[in-house]
Protein backbone atom coordinates (compact mmCIF):
# COMPACT_ATOMS: atom_id res chain seq x y z
CA UNK A 1 0.00 0.00 0.00
CA UNK A 2 1.48 3.29 -1.06
CA UNK A 3 1.85 6.05 1.51
CA UNK A 4 -1.61 7.54 1.79
CA UNK A 5 -2.03 11.18 0.86
CA UNK A 6 -3.92 13.35 3.32
CA UNK A 7 -5.57 15.36 0.55
CA UNK A 8 -6.89 12.14 -0.91
CA UNK A 9 -8.46 11.24 2.42
CA UNK A 10 -9.97 14.69 2.88
CA UNK A 11 -11.49 14.49 -0.57
CA UNK A 12 -12.88 11.05 0.13
CA UNK A 13 -14.36 12.15 3.44
CA UNK A 14 -15.60 15.57 2.39
CA UNK A 15 -19.13 14.65 3.41
CA UNK A 16 -18.03 13.06 6.65
CA UNK A 17 -18.10 16.15 8.87
CA UNK A 18 -21.87 16.46 8.80
CA UNK A 19 -22.46 12.74 9.16
CA UNK A 20 -19.95 12.49 11.95
CA UNK A 21 -21.77 15.12 13.92
CA UNK A 22 -24.50 12.53 14.42
CA UNK A 23 -22.04 10.23 16.19
CA UNK A 24 -20.23 12.84 18.27
CA UNK A 25 -20.54 11.88 21.89
CA UNK A 26 -21.52 15.42 22.64
CA UNK A 27 -24.66 14.94 20.54
CA UNK A 28 -26.64 12.83 22.94
CA UNK A 29 -24.36 9.99 24.00
CA UNK A 30 -22.39 11.77 26.73
CA UNK A 31 -23.74 12.50 30.21
CA UNK A 32 -24.63 16.12 30.81
CA UNK A 33 -21.91 18.43 32.13
CA UNK A 34 -18.99 16.08 31.46
CA UNK A 35 -15.88 18.20 30.88
CA UNK A 36 -13.83 17.65 27.73
CA UNK A 37 -10.11 17.88 28.37
CA UNK A 38 -7.64 18.96 25.73
CA UNK A 39 -10.27 19.85 23.11
CA UNK A 40 -8.98 19.57 19.52
CA UNK A 41 -9.80 21.53 16.42
CA UNK A 42 -12.69 20.29 14.32
CA UNK A 43 -10.24 18.52 12.02
CA UNK A 44 -6.52 18.38 12.63
CA UNK A 45 -4.20 17.88 9.68
CA UNK A 46 -1.89 15.60 11.63
CA UNK A 47 -1.73 13.87 15.00
CA UNK A 48 1.16 12.47 17.00
CA UNK A 49 0.64 8.87 18.12
CA UNK A 50 2.35 7.05 20.95
CA UNK A 51 2.42 3.26 20.85
CA UNK A 52 2.28 1.42 24.17
CA UNK A 53 3.36 -2.14 23.47
CA UNK A 54 5.25 -2.70 20.25
CA UNK A 55 5.38 -6.46 20.03
CA UNK A 56 4.25 -8.13 16.84
CA UNK A 57 0.74 -6.66 17.01
CA UNK A 58 1.94 -3.22 18.03
CA UNK A 59 4.45 -3.15 15.18
CA UNK A 60 1.59 -3.85 12.81
CA UNK A 61 -0.07 -0.63 13.93
CA UNK A 62 3.22 1.26 13.69
CA UNK A 63 3.53 0.05 10.10
CA UNK A 64 0.04 1.34 9.30
CA UNK A 65 0.89 4.73 10.81
CA UNK A 66 4.09 4.96 8.77
CA UNK A 67 2.06 4.58 5.57
CA UNK A 68 0.01 7.69 6.27
CA UNK A 69 0.93 11.36 6.14
CA UNK A 70 -1.73 12.52 8.62
CA UNK A 71 -0.14 10.90 11.67
CA UNK A 72 3.36 10.61 13.09
CA UNK A 73 4.95 7.94 15.27
CA UNK A 74 6.26 10.22 18.01
CA UNK A 75 6.79 7.75 20.87
CA UNK A 76 6.98 4.04 21.64
CA UNK A 77 6.95 2.25 25.00
CA UNK A 78 7.84 -1.36 25.73
CA UNK A 79 10.13 -3.02 28.29
CA UNK A 80 11.15 -5.71 25.76
CA UNK A 81 14.41 -4.46 24.23
CA UNK A 82 14.21 -6.95 21.36
CA UNK A 83 10.82 -5.60 20.28
CA UNK A 84 12.01 -2.01 20.68
CA UNK A 85 14.97 -2.71 18.40
CA UNK A 86 12.73 -4.37 15.80
CA UNK A 87 10.32 -1.45 15.87
CA UNK A 88 13.05 1.15 15.51
CA UNK A 89 14.40 -0.80 12.55
CA UNK A 90 10.96 -0.75 10.93
CA UNK A 91 10.69 3.01 11.46
CA UNK A 92 14.17 3.63 10.08
CA UNK A 93 13.46 1.49 7.00
CA UNK A 94 10.52 3.76 6.25
CA UNK A 95 12.67 6.87 6.46
CA UNK A 96 10.70 8.25 9.41
CA UNK A 97 12.06 10.27 12.31
CA UNK A 98 13.18 8.26 15.33
CA UNK A 99 10.50 8.44 18.05
CA UNK A 100 10.99 8.98 21.74
CA UNK A 101 11.64 5.60 23.36
CA UNK A 102 10.33 4.58 26.78
CA UNK A 103 11.81 1.20 27.63
CA UNK A 104 12.81 1.56 31.27
CA UNK A 105 10.52 -1.02 32.82
CA UNK A 106 6.85 -1.91 32.83
CA UNK A 107 5.64 1.52 33.94
CA UNK A 108 7.72 3.72 31.68
CA UNK A 109 4.60 4.17 29.54
CA UNK A 110 3.52 6.73 32.17
CA UNK A 111 6.32 9.01 30.97
CA UNK A 112 5.07 8.58 27.40
CA UNK A 113 1.68 9.86 28.55
CA UNK A 114 3.37 13.05 29.77
CA UNK A 115 4.79 13.75 26.31
CA UNK A 116 2.96 16.83 24.94
CA UNK A 117 3.55 15.69 21.36
CA UNK A 118 1.42 12.58 21.91
CA UNK A 119 -2.18 13.31 20.93
CA UNK A 120 -3.36 9.69 20.81
CA UNK A 121 -2.13 6.31 21.98
CA UNK A 122 -2.50 2.77 20.67
CA UNK A 123 -2.28 0.07 23.34
CA UNK A 124 -1.16 -3.42 22.26
CA UNK A 125 0.18 -4.90 25.48
CA UNK A 126 -0.57 -8.18 27.30
CA UNK A 127 -4.23 -8.34 28.31
CA UNK A 128 -3.76 -7.69 32.01
CA UNK A 129 -2.28 -4.26 31.29
CA UNK A 130 -5.03 -2.86 29.08
CA UNK A 131 -7.37 -1.36 31.65
CA UNK A 132 -4.82 0.46 33.77
CA UNK A 133 -3.10 1.82 30.67
CA UNK A 134 -6.39 2.93 29.10
CA UNK A 135 -7.43 4.65 32.33
CA UNK A 136 -4.07 6.40 32.67
CA UNK A 137 -4.17 7.53 29.04
CA UNK A 138 -7.71 8.91 29.29
CA UNK A 139 -6.80 10.78 32.46
CA UNK A 140 -3.82 12.23 30.58
CA UNK A 141 -6.19 13.51 27.88
CA UNK A 142 -4.91 11.19 25.15
CA UNK A 143 -7.31 9.76 22.59
CA UNK A 144 -7.14 5.99 23.21
CA UNK A 145 -7.21 3.03 20.86
CA UNK A 146 -6.88 -0.30 22.64
CA UNK A 147 -6.39 -3.80 21.31
CA UNK A 148 -9.05 -6.37 22.09
CA UNK A 149 -9.13 -9.09 24.72
CA UNK A 150 -11.47 -10.44 27.37
CA UNK A 151 -11.99 -8.67 30.66
CA UNK A 152 -10.92 -9.81 34.12
CA UNK A 153 -13.75 -8.31 36.15
CA UNK A 154 -16.85 -6.20 35.81
CA UNK A 155 -15.12 -3.62 37.96
CA UNK A 156 -12.48 -2.93 35.31
CA UNK A 157 -15.21 -2.56 32.69
CA UNK A 158 -16.81 0.11 34.86
CA UNK A 159 -13.40 1.75 35.31
CA UNK A 160 -13.21 2.33 31.55
CA UNK A 161 -16.73 3.76 31.37
CA UNK A 162 -16.38 5.91 34.46
CA UNK A 163 -13.03 7.34 33.40
CA UNK A 164 -14.38 8.25 29.98
CA UNK A 165 -17.43 9.93 31.49
CA UNK A 166 -15.39 11.79 34.11
CA UNK A 167 -12.78 13.08 31.66
CA UNK A 168 -14.63 13.30 28.36
CA UNK A 169 -11.67 11.55 26.73
CA UNK A 170 -12.58 8.99 24.08
CA UNK A 171 -11.65 5.33 23.76
CA UNK A 172 -11.92 3.18 20.65
CA UNK A 173 -11.99 -0.60 20.93
CA UNK A 174 -9.88 -1.79 17.98
CA UNK A 175 -12.02 -4.75 16.91
CA UNK A 176 -10.89 -5.27 13.34
CA UNK A 177 -13.31 -8.09 12.45
CA UNK A 178 -16.15 -5.56 12.45
CA UNK A 179 -14.54 -4.37 9.21
CA UNK A 180 -14.09 -7.76 7.53
CA UNK A 181 -15.32 -7.47 3.96
CA UNK A 182 -17.91 -10.26 4.00
CA UNK A 183 -19.07 -9.27 7.49
CA UNK A 184 -19.72 -5.70 6.36
CA UNK A 185 -21.59 -6.97 3.30
CA UNK A 186 -23.80 -9.12 5.54
CA UNK A 187 -24.31 -6.10 7.80
CA UNK A 188 -25.58 -4.22 4.75
CA UNK A 189 -27.92 -7.10 3.84
CA UNK A 190 -29.26 -7.09 7.41
CA UNK A 191 -29.93 -3.36 7.19
CA UNK A 192 -31.54 -3.79 3.77
CA UNK A 193 -34.01 -6.24 5.34
CA UNK A 194 -33.08 -9.37 3.40
CA UNK A 195 -32.78 -11.44 6.58
CA UNK A 196 -36.09 -10.14 7.91
CA UNK A 197 -36.19 -9.86 11.69
CA UNK A 198 -33.03 -11.25 13.29
CA UNK A 199 -33.57 -14.35 15.42
CA UNK A 200 -30.23 -16.07 16.07
CA UNK A 201 -26.55 -15.24 15.49
CA UNK A 202 -23.35 -17.19 16.00
CA UNK A 203 -19.65 -16.42 16.02
CA UNK A 204 -16.53 -17.20 17.97
CA UNK A 205 -12.81 -17.59 18.10
CA UNK A 206 -12.02 -20.99 16.62
CA UNK A 207 -8.31 -20.95 15.97
CA UNK A 208 -5.57 -23.50 16.64
CA UNK A 209 -3.22 -21.40 18.80
CA UNK A 210 -1.06 -24.18 20.18
CA UNK A 211 1.95 -22.91 18.22
CA UNK A 212 1.33 -19.42 19.61
CA UNK A 213 0.81 -20.54 23.18
CA UNK A 214 3.98 -22.65 23.07
CA UNK A 215 6.65 -20.77 21.15
CA UNK A 216 10.40 -20.39 21.72
CA UNK A 217 10.93 -17.89 18.90
CA UNK A 218 12.73 -20.28 16.55
CA UNK A 219 9.88 -20.55 14.04
CA UNK A 220 6.49 -18.84 14.03
CA UNK A 221 4.43 -21.95 14.75
CA UNK A 222 4.87 -25.38 16.28
CA UNK A 223 8.33 -24.39 17.44
CA UNK A 224 8.27 -25.93 20.87
CA UNK A 225 6.46 -26.46 24.13
CA UNK A 226 7.71 -23.45 26.09
CA UNK A 227 5.69 -20.66 27.65
CA UNK A 228 6.09 -18.11 30.42
CA UNK A 229 9.65 -16.93 30.96
CA UNK A 230 10.97 -19.48 28.45
CA UNK A 231 8.46 -18.51 25.77
CA UNK A 232 8.52 -15.98 22.95
CA UNK A 233 6.08 -13.15 22.22
CA UNK A 234 2.51 -14.11 23.24
CA UNK A 235 3.71 -17.40 24.74
CA UNK A 236 5.33 -15.36 27.51
CA UNK A 237 1.93 -14.30 28.88
CA UNK A 238 -1.05 -15.67 26.96
CA UNK A 239 -0.65 -19.33 27.90
CA UNK A 240 -0.82 -18.55 31.62
CA UNK A 241 -4.46 -17.62 31.19
CA UNK A 242 -5.18 -21.15 29.95
CA UNK A 243 -3.54 -22.50 33.11
CA UNK A 244 -5.51 -20.42 35.60
CA UNK A 245 -8.82 -19.48 33.96
CA UNK A 246 -11.88 -21.18 32.46
CA UNK A 247 -14.19 -19.10 30.32
CA UNK A 248 -14.49 -17.40 26.96
CA UNK A 249 -11.14 -15.62 27.18
CA UNK A 250 -11.29 -13.93 23.75
CA UNK A 251 -14.88 -13.19 22.75
CA UNK A 252 -14.74 -9.95 20.79
CA UNK A 253 -13.83 -11.18 17.28
CA UNK A 254 -17.06 -13.14 17.29
CA UNK A 255 -19.37 -10.88 19.24
CA UNK A 256 -18.27 -7.52 17.80
CA UNK A 257 -19.76 -7.91 14.30
CA UNK A 258 -22.87 -9.61 15.69
CA UNK A 259 -23.40 -6.83 18.21
CA UNK A 260 -23.32 -4.26 15.43
CA UNK A 261 -25.85 -6.25 13.39
CA UNK A 262 -28.16 -6.52 16.41
CA UNK A 263 -27.69 -2.85 17.43
CA UNK A 264 -26.37 -3.68 20.89
CA UNK A 265 -26.14 -0.54 23.07
CA UNK A 266 -28.16 1.24 20.35
CA UNK A 267 -31.78 0.25 20.87
CA UNK A 268 -30.91 -3.26 22.10
CA UNK A 269 -28.74 -4.70 24.87
CA UNK A 270 -27.37 -7.94 26.27
CA UNK A 271 -29.46 -9.25 29.18
CA UNK A 272 -27.67 -12.37 30.41
CA UNK A 273 -25.49 -15.28 29.34
CA UNK A 274 -24.86 -18.89 30.21
CA UNK A 275 -21.55 -20.67 29.53
CA UNK A 276 -20.36 -24.27 29.51
CA UNK A 277 -16.82 -25.60 29.17
CA UNK A 278 -15.66 -28.98 27.93
CA UNK A 279 -12.83 -30.90 29.56
CA UNK A 280 -9.26 -29.73 28.93
CA UNK A 281 -7.04 -32.10 26.96
CA UNK A 282 -5.63 -30.31 23.89
CA UNK A 283 -2.72 -28.32 25.37
CA UNK A 284 -1.49 -31.23 27.51
CA UNK A 285 -1.59 -33.60 24.53
CA UNK A 286 0.33 -31.05 22.43
CA UNK A 287 3.16 -30.99 24.99
CA UNK A 288 3.30 -34.75 25.40
CA UNK A 289 3.28 -35.47 21.66
CA UNK A 290 5.57 -32.66 20.47
CA UNK A 291 9.13 -33.62 19.41
CA UNK A 292 10.53 -31.07 21.88
CA UNK A 293 8.22 -32.20 24.64
CA UNK A 294 7.23 -35.61 25.92
CA UNK A 295 5.75 -37.12 29.05
CA UNK A 296 8.87 -36.20 31.02
CA UNK A 297 8.94 -32.53 30.01
CA UNK A 298 8.28 -30.19 32.97
CA UNK A 299 5.30 -28.62 31.20
CA UNK A 300 3.67 -32.04 30.82
CA UNK A 301 2.74 -31.83 34.50
CA UNK A 302 0.98 -28.47 34.10
CA UNK A 303 -2.75 -28.68 34.68
CA UNK A 304 -4.64 -26.49 32.21
CA UNK A 305 -7.91 -25.16 33.54
CA UNK A 306 -9.33 -23.75 30.30
CA UNK A 307 -11.82 -26.09 28.66
CA UNK A 308 -10.91 -26.94 25.08
CA UNK A 309 -14.29 -25.71 23.84
CA UNK A 310 -16.22 -23.03 25.71
CA UNK A 311 -19.78 -22.35 24.55
CA UNK A 312 -21.65 -19.19 25.57
CA UNK A 313 -25.26 -18.27 24.81
CA UNK A 314 -26.39 -14.64 25.19
CA UNK A 315 -29.99 -13.38 25.32
CA UNK A 316 -30.78 -9.84 24.17
CA UNK A 317 -33.56 -7.50 25.23
CA UNK A 318 -35.05 -7.68 21.72
CA UNK A 319 -35.24 -11.47 21.95
CA UNK A 320 -32.33 -12.60 19.77
CA UNK A 321 -29.94 -15.31 20.91
CA UNK A 322 -26.20 -15.29 20.23
CA UNK A 323 -23.96 -18.33 20.47
CA UNK A 324 -20.21 -17.78 20.94
CA UNK A 325 -17.51 -20.44 20.78
CA UNK A 326 -13.96 -20.29 22.14
CA UNK A 327 -11.82 -23.11 20.73
CA UNK A 328 -8.04 -22.53 20.65
CA UNK A 329 -6.39 -25.68 22.04
CA UNK A 330 -7.32 -28.37 19.53
CA UNK A 331 -6.27 -29.10 15.92
CA UNK A 332 -8.69 -27.34 13.58
CA UNK A 333 -8.81 -24.90 10.65
CA UNK A 334 -9.28 -21.23 11.47
CA UNK A 335 -12.88 -20.05 11.49
CA UNK A 336 -14.90 -17.42 13.31
CA UNK A 337 -17.98 -19.53 12.58
CA UNK A 338 -20.39 -16.72 11.76
CA UNK A 339 -24.07 -17.47 11.33
CA UNK A 340 -26.75 -14.84 10.85
CA UNK A 341 -30.34 -16.07 10.79
CA UNK A 342 -33.62 -14.21 10.55
CA UNK A 343 -37.24 -14.71 9.57
CA UNK A 344 -36.38 -14.47 5.87
CA UNK A 345 -32.91 -15.95 5.49
CA UNK A 346 -29.62 -17.28 6.79
CA UNK A 347 -25.89 -16.84 6.10
CA UNK A 348 -23.33 -19.43 7.15
CA UNK A 349 -19.67 -18.43 7.12
CA UNK A 350 -18.29 -21.96 7.36
CA UNK A 351 -19.78 -23.11 4.04
CA UNK A 352 -19.91 -19.61 2.52
CA UNK A 353 -23.55 -20.07 1.65
CA UNK A 354 -26.78 -18.14 1.93
CA UNK A 355 -30.53 -18.62 1.66
CA UNK A 356 -33.17 -15.93 1.23
CA UNK A 357 -36.80 -17.01 1.18
CA UNK A 358 -38.38 -16.19 -2.15
CA UNK A 359 -35.05 -15.16 -3.66
CA UNK A 360 -33.06 -18.41 -3.64
CA UNK A 361 -34.01 -22.03 -4.15
CA UNK A 362 -36.01 -23.38 -1.18
CA UNK A 363 -34.30 -25.79 1.21
CA UNK A 364 -30.98 -25.40 -0.60
CA UNK A 365 -27.85 -23.35 -0.11
CA UNK A 366 -26.95 -20.67 -2.60
CA UNK A 367 -23.37 -19.49 -3.00
CA UNK A 368 -22.86 -16.38 -0.90
CA UNK A 369 -20.25 -14.77 -3.14
CA UNK A 370 -22.59 -13.11 -5.63
CA UNK A 371 -24.83 -11.80 -2.84
CA UNK A 372 -21.93 -10.40 -0.85
CA UNK A 373 -20.35 -8.90 -3.92
CA UNK A 374 -23.56 -7.01 -4.73
CA UNK A 375 -23.86 -5.90 -1.09
CA UNK A 376 -20.20 -4.86 -0.80
CA UNK A 377 -20.14 -2.07 1.76
CA UNK A 378 -19.46 1.47 0.57
CA UNK A 379 -16.34 1.66 2.74
CA UNK A 380 -14.78 -1.29 0.95
CA UNK A 381 -15.76 0.17 -2.40
CA UNK A 382 -14.11 3.45 -1.43
CA UNK A 383 -10.96 2.22 0.32
CA UNK A 384 -10.54 -1.36 -0.88
CA UNK A 385 -7.47 -0.53 -2.96
CA UNK A 386 -5.85 1.26 -0.01
CA UNK A 387 -6.48 -1.76 2.22
CA UNK A 388 -5.05 -4.42 -0.09
CA UNK A 389 -1.70 -4.87 1.65
CA UNK A 390 -2.85 -4.14 5.21
CA UNK A 391 -2.93 -6.93 7.76
CA UNK A 392 -5.70 -9.47 8.29
CA UNK A 393 -7.05 -9.19 4.77
CA UNK A 394 -7.39 -5.41 4.89
CA UNK A 395 -9.37 -5.24 8.13
CA UNK A 396 -6.48 -3.57 9.95
CA UNK A 397 -6.51 -0.68 7.51
CA UNK A 398 -10.14 0.13 8.26
CA UNK A 399 -9.96 -0.10 12.05
CA UNK A 400 -6.82 2.04 12.18
CA UNK A 401 -8.21 4.49 9.62
CA UNK A 402 -11.34 5.04 11.71
CA UNK A 403 -9.21 5.49 14.82
CA UNK A 404 -7.02 8.14 13.18
CA UNK A 405 -9.93 10.02 11.60
CA UNK A 406 -11.87 10.01 14.89
CA UNK A 407 -8.82 11.16 16.84
CA UNK A 408 -8.14 13.98 14.37
CA UNK A 409 -11.65 15.28 15.06
CA UNK A 410 -11.67 14.31 18.76
CA UNK A 411 -15.08 12.68 18.41
CA UNK A 412 -16.53 9.44 19.73
CA UNK A 413 -15.50 6.44 17.65
CA UNK A 414 -18.17 4.11 16.34
CA UNK A 415 -16.76 1.24 18.43
CA UNK A 416 -16.74 3.10 21.72
CA UNK A 417 -16.08 2.64 25.42
CA UNK A 418 -19.58 1.24 26.00
CA UNK A 419 -18.97 -1.44 23.37
CA UNK A 420 -15.59 -2.16 24.95
CA UNK A 421 -17.07 -2.61 28.43
CA UNK A 422 -19.97 -4.76 27.20
CA UNK A 423 -17.84 -7.08 25.08
CA UNK A 424 -15.07 -7.34 27.69
CA UNK A 425 -17.67 -8.31 30.30
CA UNK A 426 -18.42 -11.55 28.48
CA UNK A 427 -15.23 -13.11 29.84
CA UNK A 428 -15.75 -12.63 33.61
CA UNK A 429 -19.46 -13.41 33.23
CA UNK A 430 -18.63 -16.65 31.38
CA UNK A 431 -16.11 -17.58 34.06
CA UNK A 432 -18.74 -17.02 36.75
CA UNK A 433 -21.33 -19.03 34.82
CA UNK A 434 -19.02 -22.01 34.35
CA UNK A 435 -17.92 -21.91 37.98
CA UNK A 436 -21.56 -22.08 39.13
CA UNK A 437 -22.84 -24.89 36.94
CA UNK A 438 -23.65 -22.82 33.85
CA UNK A 439 -25.91 -20.47 35.78
CA UNK A 440 -27.27 -17.33 34.09
CA UNK A 441 -25.19 -14.19 34.63
CA UNK A 442 -26.72 -10.74 34.12
CA UNK A 443 -24.97 -8.06 32.07
CA UNK A 444 -24.59 -4.64 33.65
CA UNK A 445 -26.03 -1.79 31.61
CA UNK A 446 -22.86 0.20 31.01
CA UNK A 447 -24.83 2.88 29.13
CA UNK A 448 -26.93 3.59 32.27
CA UNK A 449 -30.14 3.32 30.27
CA UNK A 450 -29.02 5.40 27.31
CA UNK A 451 -29.11 2.34 25.04
CA UNK A 452 -32.85 2.99 24.65
CA UNK A 453 -32.23 6.28 22.83
CA UNK A 454 -28.80 5.82 21.23
CA UNK A 455 -29.01 5.26 17.48
CA UNK A 456 -27.06 2.76 15.37
CA UNK A 457 -24.03 4.51 13.92
CA UNK A 458 -21.47 1.91 12.88
CA UNK A 459 -20.42 2.31 9.22
CA UNK A 460 -23.44 4.39 8.28
CA UNK A 461 -23.56 7.08 5.63
CA UNK A 462 -20.36 8.64 4.34
CA UNK A 463 -18.60 8.69 7.71
CA UNK A 464 -15.06 7.51 7.00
Amino acid sequence: MAKLNRRKFLQKTALAATALGLTNIGAGNKPVNVPVRNPRAALRDKIGIGFIGIGLRGQGYVDLALRRDDCEVVAIADPDTRMVADCLKLIDQNGAKKPEVYDQGDYDYLRLLENPNVDAVVISTPWEWHTQQCVAAMKAGKYVGTEVCGGFSLDECWQLVNTHEETGTHLMFLENVCYRRDVMAVLQLVRDGLFGELIHLEGGYQHDLRGVKFNDGVTPYNSGVEFGENGFSEAKWRTKHSVHRNGDLYPTHGVGPLAMMANINRGNRFLYLTSTASKARGLHNYIVNHPKGGADHPNASVRFNLGDVVTTVIKTSNGETMLLSHDTGLPRPYSLGFRVQGTKGIWMDVNKSILFEGLTKPHAWDGAYSWLEKADHRLWKRYGDDAKTAGHGGMDFFVFHHFVESAKRNIAPQIDVYDAATWLAITPLSEASIATGSSPQAFPDFTRGRWTSRKPDFAFGDAF
